[in-house]
């Protein structure tokens, strides 16, 4: 029997958007398995630059002019800082950026105030919340940490999706993101909790059990404002999708809207927990 063509063209979709899915997992976990801070903090950077330039392209739309170079080289070495010096290297270069674009301000008349806050707040957006990432990696239990906190994540994602598409109902903000629902985010929460639970009997971290589903929260939490707010800031654009770097999943910003906001709240729901730091690698 034959397949019907809008069939065939959904299964398709779906191939692709799953190949993209293993691919860009299997590049975390040998990352965070094998790279150690440094490794990881090439991947992240790679990340997160994609990202800021689909976030200053939105932002063109709308008429503003950041200072791309500024934002990109403040972004590319965000992570390469927090893995070399810690949250001092991180905090570095984001002083560094706000100095160089208070200057580019006052030197060049035709620059905006507008212009000058987009510049400082896409990488801080992307490349300072990312960045934070490796900097859960260098925690002691990193490696575990981390890994938690990217499958906790994916768990967010697939198990608030599939939920919210059987079941959900009560739409969470029909305005910003007309898919999501109550229902899907309580699944959500539910499975993101359940890995951070596995993760206490199943490894060491020296954290309680009680610390491990606060932060289980704190990561559901966090993936729902980060996915909305990249939702809202398409729709200030008039666009569906960040871009188109990434077939199946739109664009970078698209697929990591979630993590961007997940691992600067992990990162300190893990100190405020009683996790230590091992220092830079």
């Amino acid at each position: 029997m034959a397949v019907p063509p809008k069939a065939e063209k959904g299964l398709s979709a779906l191939l692709i958007r799953t190949g993209t899915a293993a691919l860009i997992g299997a590049a975390f976990l040998a990352a965070i398995l094998f790279g150690k801070t440094m490794g990881l903090a090439v991947l992240i950077s790679m990340v997160a630059t994609f990202a800021v330039a689909e976030f200053f392209a939105m932002s063109r739309r709308e008429r503003r002019l950041p200072n791309e170079l500024f934002g990109w080289a403040a972004v590319a070495a965000m992570p390469f800082s927090a893995a070399a010096f810690g949250a001092f290297g991180l905090t570095a270069v984001v002083s560094i950026l706000v100095i160089a674009s208070l200057l580019w301000h006052l030197l060049f008349r035709q620059v905006r105030t507008t212009d000058t806050a987009i510049t400082v707040f896409g990488a801080v957006y992307v490349g300072f919340t990312l960045s934070h990432f490796v900097l859960i990696r260098q925690l002691d239990a990193g490696t575990v940490l981390a890994l938690a906190t990217i499958f906790s994540v994916w768990a967010n994602d697939v198990f608030a999706y599939l939920v919210g598409s059987a079941v959900g109902r009560h739409k969470m903000a029909p305005r910003i993101s007309p898919n999501k629902s109550w229902e899907g985010f309580v699944a959500g929460t539910v499975f993101t909790v359940g890995v951070w639970v596995a993760v206490y009997f199943l490894a060491t971290t020296g954290l309680s059990l009680g610390s491990h589903i606060t932060v289980g929260v704190a990561v559901s939490l966090a993936a729902v404002v980060g996915d909305l707010a990249e939702s809202r800031l398409k729709r200030e654009a008039g666009l569906k999708d960040s871009g188109t770097g990434l077939p199946g999943h739109g664009g970078f910003l698209d697929r990591f809207d979630s993590l961007t906001l997940v691992s600067i709240v992990t990162y300190y729901m893990l100190l405020i927990g009683g996790a230590t730091v091992g220092g830079p690698l």
